[in-house]
């Protein structure tokens, strides 16, 4: 291991550069949770949302070859060590897309706004993971607890690749490339995706990202000297990460989610300074203020709940063909439809 570098100061570095990645892809390639569901559902326009197929597909691919390379041990995943609570996922989800459309961002999304110079976004990062703190270890814990129980730890992993191989014979790594082969190439069938390469690559960046946290940890996990999780990008208990070792970094130990919330937010800044659109911006609507403090509060809640956020569950456990990553992905997208039909529409009938 480095000398001059810690364990933690390692990991975080490594969530530092996975992060930058993230950022520079919301900000130069549009690559938005949220705005790919409202293209869906009210532009007709998928090419957005079809960038999180080249995302989901690359992470795929190269997750499950690091574990066939020997570099990843994808049982140390928290998306794969412990028992699946399906009510969990679609509560957790819908909660937190519903959130989602009122804050009018995820807290990936959050942060890549705040790299531009939106102040706004830097209200919702706080309260977001002040309640995710708080649902996790807070006030919240005991009924989070009594609703959805306890951790339970398992040496059966819930996931697709490896339930896959136990019924065909096959190596769960050749499953899970074969099944991250077929989702990328379904995805890339799209003409007007094969038309916007700049799509392609950024939903490929976004990817990209989400491997090199894996094998990052992984390595500072088998080599180094403190006990290291291995883990990958998400938002939601990161943001709270990041306020305490602000407030208390003297006392604290810096981590993966802390660099990989510093790296959004620079690469979001980067990406502003090369297209010329950072600007300084605020909230001068005190209505739209309590909705986006609403928004936030409940995707603090949906994530811890849901054991991730669109990031964490909808890229990083997806990477890892999680049971949970589809189901919670597609809650969060029904929570979001309904949020967004609200702020639209109402909860009138659409005439």
């Amino acid at each position: 291991m480095n000398s001059h570098l810690s364990d933690p100061a390692l990991v975080a570095l490594m969530g530092l550069f996975g992060g930058i990645l993230l950022g520079l892809a919301a900000r130069m390639g549009r690559f938005c949770t949220l705005g790919a569901i409202e293209d869906l559902f009210y532009g007709q326009n998928p090419l957005r949302l079809r960038m999180w197929g080249v995302a989901i597909g690359v992470s795929v691919i190269g997750t499950f070859w690091l574990s066939a390379a020997g570099l990843l041990n994808l049982e140390q995943s928290f998306y794969l060590n412990r028992v699946w609570n399906p009510a969990a996922s679609v509560f957790g989800g819908v909660v937190f897309g519903y959130g989602m459309a009122l804050a009018g961002n995820c807290g990936y999304g959050a942060l890549a706004r705040l790299g531009g110079g939106d102040l706004r976004s830097l209200l919702i990062v706080m309260i977001m993971g002040i309640s995710a703190y708080v649902t996790l270890g807070g006030p919240l814990s005991a009924l989070r607890l009594w609703a959805f129980g306890d951790t339970v730890y398992t040496t059966t992993p819930p996931g697709i690749a490896q339930m896959v191989a136990r019924l065909t014979g096959l190596s769960f790594e050749a499953v899970g490339i074969s099944i991250g082969a077929l989702i990328l190439a379904a995805t890339l069938l799209s003409r007007s995706l094969r038309a916007s390469p700049s799509y392609i690559f950024w939903g490929a960046v976004a990817g990209a990202a989400i491997v090199t946290g894996w094998v990052g940890t992984q390595w500072v996990s088998s080599h180094g000297y403190e006990a290291t999780p291995v883990l990958s990008h998400t938002f939601s208990a990161p943001l709270g990460e990041t306020i305490l070792y602000v407030m208390t970094s003297s006392g604290n130990t810096i981590s993966f989610g802390t660099g990989s919330v510093a790296g959004v937010v620079l690469g979001a800044f980067i990406g502003c300074l090369i297209k010329g659109q950072f600007r300084w911006e605020a909230c001068d609507d005190p209505r739209e203020l309590r909705r986006q403090i609403l928004g936030a509060a409940l995707m603090g809640m949906g994530a811890v709940v849901a054991v991730g956020c669109s990031v964490g569950q909808g890229l990083s456990g997806f990477s890892v063909l999680a049971f949970s990553a589809p189901v919670t992905l597609l809650s969060i997208m029904a929570g979001a439809a309904l949020g967004l039909r609200q702020l639209i529409w109402g909860f009138s009938p659409k005439i």
